[in-house]
């Protein structure tokens, strides 16, 4: 058993630092480099590419990197895990083996776990009692089932672990909860047992802390003006010890800061009750975490308590709802603010002489309330400002009225308020909304698949 692994953070989003991965491999000793590509949303937006291009539908910059790694991961065993896959990691897959032969490795293996994707078996879940309701609105998955685009499994660890226990050096998954990504060589590592529910947890709780890249080490960081250098900003490690603790750290000589507060203020994102915090791996107690400063950009993390998992797996799905349009104009002093209100009420009084349908009609006014939404007194109305962006916004489910309302907005500068500015790039076109649908499914009705290649 190693006394410790480095686990490095290269990816917080689909769209992250292109080059923050390859510097987690070549700027310092690592073991693993684990990359998140996948938010809720994107599973829709690949699943479209998909439909358009059946070669589509994963990460295709995740094999970039890989390709710029294969050396130390045939050289120095770095092993990589990614949920990169999407709703194709099969693809994904055959194009990483390409790379590896086009370098010529030969000792290189690929692990492809899926199974997450349930969008074709969807008729069958329902037949067999899994209404898979909407977890806000209690409503029935097929209330919605024409208008799916996606749908898919948050699977745990488990499926990663079993890869990694059979040789795999690098591991495409499709959806993947993001703390599994980092619990899972821990497992495979320290030959921790699932139902040792405190482990689960500390290393469910260091996969939460990284899994948003740069966010846990100086980026988006509320005190940011103590930050120094954003432009070389280092991404995150996970220094993992076989008890459970951990230090959270980072390259030395890489910008961004690593301290007890940039942790704290991670730790809090995206978590409902602190106490139940939810996986397929268990359940994490966040108010039992202890941490401590360990030096310069460093800080350790012990005493993680948990419980054991639900029987339930989470599933993420999405849909069409409908189509939204935005625009904008700027309007310039004097006046600015007086000019862009007036130029929305416009904007109203006209699309209700068309009588377009609609849902929603909305104006914000950017430099004013577009972040705040503070109301619009007398006295922010009159106060002068050198430029006000209006924005205006209509959402609904007749497309053909909202690309008619477009057709307003460009006349706005000849036919309304004066010193208008900033209208470019033709008139706007209504684009598809797409709703998520967060629902449970037994854990009895879906396993995740494992092939070696």
């Amino acid at each position: 058993m190693k006394e410790q692994i480095r686990i490095a953070s290269g990816q917080g989003f689909w769209g992250d630092l292109p080059k923050a991965p390859i510097d987690q491999v070549k700027r310092g000793p690592i073991d693993y480099l684990v990359m998140d590509y996948l938010a809720e949303v994107t599973m829709s937006i690949m699943q479209k590419q998909k439909l358009r291009n059946p070669d589509y539908g994963y990460a295709r910059d995740f094999v970039d990197v890989v390709s710029e790694v294969l050396p130390e991961i045939a050289e120095q065993g770095v092993k990589v895990i990614s949920n990169a896959g999407g709703v194709n990691p099969e693809a994904c897959k055959e194009k990483i083996l390409e790379a590896i032969d086009e370098q010529g490795y030969e000792d290189i293996t690929v692990a492809v776990v899926d199974g997450d994707n349930i969008l074709d078996d969807l008729d069958k879940l329902i037949a067999n009692g899994h209404e898979l309701a909407n977890m806000e609105t209690g409503q029935p998955i097929a209330s919605v089932k024409d208008e799916l685009l996606s749908a898919n499994v948050y699977f745990g660890s488990k499926p990663i672990v079993e890869a990694l226990d059979k040789g795999a050096d690098i591991v495409v998954t499709g959806r993947v909860t993001d703390t599994g990504l980092t619990l899972a060589p821990m497992i495979h590592e320290f030959g921790w047992s699932f139902d040792d529910y405190d482990k689960m947890s500390a290393g469910t709780i260091a996969g939460h802390i990284i899994e948003c890249g740069a966010q846990v080490s100086g980026g988006n960081f509320t005190d940011w003006e103590t930050i120094d250098n954003f432009v070389d900003i280092g991404f995150p490690i996970i220094e993992a010890q076989p008890d459970g603790s951990f230090y959270v750290t980072k390259h030395e000589g890489t910008g961004g800061k690593v301290s007890e507060q940039t942790v704290k203020e991670q730790l809090l994102y995206e978590i409902g009750d602190p106490t139940e915090y939810i996986t397929p791996d268990c359940i994490a107690d966040f108010t039992s975490i202890q941490l401590e400063g360990a030096g310069d950009d460093k800080v350790y993390v012990h005493g993680i308590e948990g419980r054991p998992e639900t029987d339930t797996y989470k599933i993420s799905a999405s849909y069409n709802d409908g189509y939204k349009l935005s625009s904008t104009l700027v309007y310039s002093w004097p006046g600015a603010l007086k000019k862009a209100k007036k130029a929305g009420e416009i904007l109203q009084g006209r699309t209700d002489d068309l009588d377009l349908d609609y849902d929603d009609f909305r104006v914000e006014f950017v430099g004013v309330n577009g972040c705040s939404e503070q109301p619009l007194t007398d006295e922010i109305v009159e106060a002068e400002h050198e430029e006000v962006q209006m924005r205006v916004s209509l959402s609904g489910y007749n497309r053909d009225d909202l690309n008619r309302f477009g057709k307003e907005v460009a006349p706005l500068i000849l036919t309304g308020p004066s010193g208008v500015t900033g209208f470019a790039g033709g008139r706007p076109k209504a684009s598809g909304i797409i709703a998520y649908w967060p629902a449970l499914l037994d854990k009895n009705a879906v396993s995740p698949r494992i092939r070696i290649f």
